[in-house]
């Protein structure tokens, strides 16, 4: 790694200090530059996988010590848990319906503002501004707009005559609640990425497409979507993780509620170790949803990845 210059040239210059006596070799390059990150990458990445790993084959007291060894009983108990499957398929719905929805209205949205419509510049603006607001902020935000006495939605149902839903107390309007707002606070980031992507379509192929008096609306699944396939496919990959890893939100609101109808696996593993003290479970409910994130990734790459046009 470090290469000693020739003896002459240390005899003439007997002054030189550490760094100048001693020249670096590109590995030595390598690890001066990279090794901070690295250091930190083990310290807070690697080695707290490794220590879940490690975690998850044992029993471990209220203080995160192990205690005894039980092998993979701790993911057997788990996988057969009613109460674990529930916040699965939970989890999933909510995963889905979070991915699908922030992907279409950022494209409808991206699509919008790529026209050349008076005040747009505005428009532009609103739409990607989500993404300077911080979660407890947007939870303040949609706690009130969901509340049933003063709340956006209850004013306007009763200004339609329609009954006032309780949105975060009714385990059957939680879920949707929780839906809206996290594709609320997921949409400008899409968005913006998405725009960016529709800027570099050339204009002649729209130009093109309205000579031969192709319609809009197959100008968008034949020219747009093709052309800006490959940033759909990592808005789809970073927007399907980011909703398995939803937490604020859901901590915010609902709490796992009500009847743990919101109660998403990132916030069933924080109150397991955390609240709970089973930290053992929640090591092995943080393998299982990292197992979890990683099919669904190579899914997208299996089945989407060839329909990508670069």
């Amino acid at each position: 790694m470090l290469q000693r210059l020739p003896k002459q040239v240390d005899n003439s210059l007997p002054s030189l200090n550490l760094a100048a006596k001693y020249k670096l070799t590109d590995s030595g390059y390598a690890i001066v530059f990279l090794g901070p990150t690295l250091m930190l990458l083990v310290a807070f990445v690697f080695y707290p996988m490794l220590k879940t790993l490690y975690m998850s084959f044992f029993l471990t007291n209220d203080f995160g010590k192990t205690t005894a060894f039980v092998g993979l009983s701790n993911y057997v108990s788990l996988i057969t848990s009613s109460s674990y499957l529930s916040s699965l398929g939970a989890t999933l719905v909510f995963v889905l319906a979070v991915s699908i929805l922030t992907v279409v209205l950022g494209v409808a949205l991206a699509v919008t503002a790529n026209q050349e419509l008076k005040g747009i510049r505005l428009f532009r603006t609103l739409f990607s501004a989500t993404m300077g607001v911080s979660v407890s902020v947007a939870a303040i935000f949609w706690l009130f707009a969901f509340n049933p006495s003063v709340g956006v939605f209850a004013q306007l149902s009763q200004a339609l005559h329609l009954p006032v839903v309780n949105w975060l107390t009714d385990p059957k309007s939680a879920m949707v609640a929780i839906i809206i707002s996290t594709v609320w606070m997921n949409l400008g980031f899409t968005f913006l990425i998405i725009f960016g992507a529709l800027q570099s379509v050339p204009k002649s192929l729209y130009e093109a497409a309205d000579i031969v008096g192709i319609s809009k609306l197959t100008q968008l699944f034949k020219v747009t979507i093709p052309m800006i396939s490959g940033t759909l496919f990592f808005v789809m990959i970073v927007t399907l993780i980011e909703a398995f890893k939803s937490f604020g939100l859901i901590d915010m609101m609902t709490e796992g509620g009500p009847d743990n109808a919101t109660n998403l696996l990132v916030y069933r593993i924080y109150q397991d170790a955390f609240i709970n003290g089973n930290f053992a479970q929640g090591s092995t409910e943080s393998i299982l949803l990292t197992i979890i994130i990683a099919i669904f990734t190579l899914i997208q790459f299996k089945f989407l990845g060839k329909r990508v046009h670069y």
